[in-house]
């Protein structure tokens, strides 16, 4: 009996330790996170006003002003860059998870895929100024000068791989069971995939999804090589424009201590677009609406 109480006071150690370990682990993920917005809220929540939000950047030297612009733009090149990377990504994770498995050509775009997750953002900026800002092609009204479009591309590239690798991974994790059950019932193959097998594992898409926005929303080196900035309010694809990241990024740089103000204030606004965007779409999915729960 001696040896039996010996090993349950183990064992209740031991479950006791692992627990805290994990309790300690979970505080060590989230305090960055609370700390550097706890901080932006010091520096940046005393600078937002309705002028913040409804009115351009003042002159060089003049207070007051806003980012309106600053958020417009931004809102315009996350579309775009969705339009473009969303798609994209997940139709390559349908392609690695569902008909190219073992085949030379899913290995290539797998590898491919985790290569670009690893370039650095200021490279892709660089990459899409070569192909799409530099070039003067004059039938093409997008390429040759920076833009809007460009920007939203920069990111949408930046976006891809992230969404394809997360897609794949989520598309394998649904049982194959499901998918000979849907076949045997005579469903196409593509329809089982769009209408049983994406939707079963689309909390998981949904969640990479909003993983590679929230990466790519703050960004600003691809930007300052394809978007450049704009000063004025510019909702034009054609023109360059301006976005939060590079807003913040010219006014941490500037020698006045009123745009300072503005790029804390910016700041807290671009994390809490982010934080709020994501919690929005965790709690929809947690709740089911997005699982196809009936």
């Amino acid at each position: 009996m001696g040896a039996e109480n010996f090993k349950s006071r183990i064992r209740t150690i031991t479950d006791g330790a692992v627990t805290v370990l994990a309790i300690l682990a979970t505080v060590l993920v989230v305090l960055p996170l609370v700390v550097i917005f706890g901080y932006l809220v010091y520096k940046g929540a005393s600078s937002l006003n309705l002028a913040f939000f409804t009115e351009i950047p003042k002159p060089e030297g003049e207070n007051g002003g806003g980012m309106a612009n600053a958020i417009v733009g931004s809102a315009v090149l996350l579309g775009i860059s969705s339009a473009i990377g969303v798609p994209i990504g997940i139709g390559g994770g349908i392609f690695l998870a569902e008909y190219g498995r073992g085949t030379k050509l899913a290995n290539a775009v797998r590898f491919t895929a985790d290569v670009l997750n690893g370039v650095p953002s200021i490279v892709m900026g660089l990459a899409a100024y070569a192909l799409i800002v530099s070039p003067h092609i004059g039938f093409l009204p997008f390429v040759g000068h920076f833009s809007a479009f460009s920007g939203g591309v920069a990111l949408g590239i930046m976006m891809i791989p992230t969404v394809c690798r997360t897609t794949e991974e989520m598309l394998l994790m649904v049982p194959h069971a499901v998918r000979e059950a849907a076949l045997g019932l005579g469903v196409p193959a593509w329809r089982s995939v769009l209408s049983i097998t994406v939707k079963t594992a689309s909390p998981g898409i949904i969640t990479g999804c909003m993983l590679a926005f929230a990466r790519v929303a703050g960004e600003t080196a691809p930007l300052l090589f394809t978007a450049l900035g704009n000063s004025f309010m510019s909702t034009s694809l054609d023109r360059p424009i301006e976005a939060l990241p590079l807003q913040i990024y010219v006014y941490a740089l500037s020698p006045y201590d009123d745009q300072h103000r503005l790029a804390w204030a910016g700041a807290l606004v671009l994390i809490s677009l982010i934080v709020v965007a994501v919690s929005l779409v965790r709690y929809v999915t947690s709740r089911g609406v997005l699982k196809g729960a009936s």
